[in-house]
């Protein structure tokens, strides 16, 4: 705060541009925040991540673990499916035969004398 001539008392004035003004504190904040914040040295990052890989690792062998489980999964589905198809032609080719004899039966009943 100045006196002035009148006795009365006046502040400073701002003597810096409106644009500067706003500029300069965020600026400070700016650098303080960069001196303050510091780099991670690798060692650092390094432990903060161990776990990470431990958890992607495990995670890694768990999912090989389903795929295979999968897989054999699969082909035994697969193989199942051929034997009920191999299955239901056999049971087609029965189906055939028996028809086969039950004619046959029919026909010989109609042919053998009423006493």
């Amino acid at each position: 705060m100045v006196l002035g001539r009148g006795g009365g008392a006046h502040y400073w004035k701002n003597d810096m541009s409106p644009a500067l003004s706003k500029l300069a504190p965020a600026t400070m904040i700016l650098v303080g925040a960069l001196s303050l914040g510091g780099c991670a040295t690798k060692s650092y990052v390094r432990e903060q991540i161990a776990p990470v890989a431990q958890r992607v690792d495990a995670l890694e062998g768990r999912l090989q673990e389903t795929d295979s489980t999968a897989k054999s999964a699969l082909a035994q589905a697969q193989a199942a499916a051929g034997q009920a198809t191999n299955n239901g032609q056999r049971l087609d080719q029965l189906n055939a035969r028996v028809d086969g004899v039950e004619q046959r039966m029919v026909e010989a009943q109609r042919k053998r004398p009423r006493n």
